[in-house]
């Protein structure tokens, strides 16, 4: 089996992060406004306002993609983490994820937050394995997604 690396968002890696992406979303959701803004321009609404995205790459293929941005001194937001419908269950998203926490750690941050959809229970699994813990809906942030109705974090140490 092929050794899966795990980088950083490059000129050129903007079709592979919507394709990741809309193959998830159009699956189970339909695109959103938010959507739109983020997988069309990443340069701009992700990378410019200081966050990052990673990909996983087998065999020279884009395969799976995390973005981490701040939302504040101390906390940082996991979005659009995707990894295609044929590498699901080998340990990409977990290597991805790892690696979007470690930036995390590393800029200083305390908290990792996140917000996904019950349906997606694969990742929710995922997610709890690896020190995410479910928020009571009272202290949920607004969100600008219909679908969003489970919010996560990890408190960093």
């Amino acid at each position: 089996m092929s050794e899966v690396s795990i980088r950083e968002f490059r000129p050129g890696d903007e079709h592979a992060f919507r394709r990741l992406n809309e193959e998830w979303i159009t699956r189970y959701f339909r695109l959103e406004p938010k959507d739109v803004e983020a997988l069309g321009t990443p340069q701009t609404s992700i990378i410019a306002k200081g966050g990052r995205i990673f990909f996983a790459i087998l065999d020279d293929e884009r395969v799976g993609c995390c973005a981490l941005l701040p939302m504040d001194l101390d906390t940082y937001e996991v979005a659009k983490m995707a990894v295609t419908a044929s590498c699901q269950g080998q340990g990409i998203g977990r290597r991805i994820l790892q690696a979007a926490v470690d930036a995390a750690r590393a800029a200083g941050g305390r908290r990792v937050w996140l917000e996904t959809n019950r349906a997606m229970e694969p990742a929710l699994r995922l997610y709890e394995s690896m020190g995410f813990r479910f928020l009571p809906e009272e202290r949920f942030v607004p969100s600008v997604y219909a679908r969003s109705d489970v919010q996560m974090e990890m408190l960093l140490e």
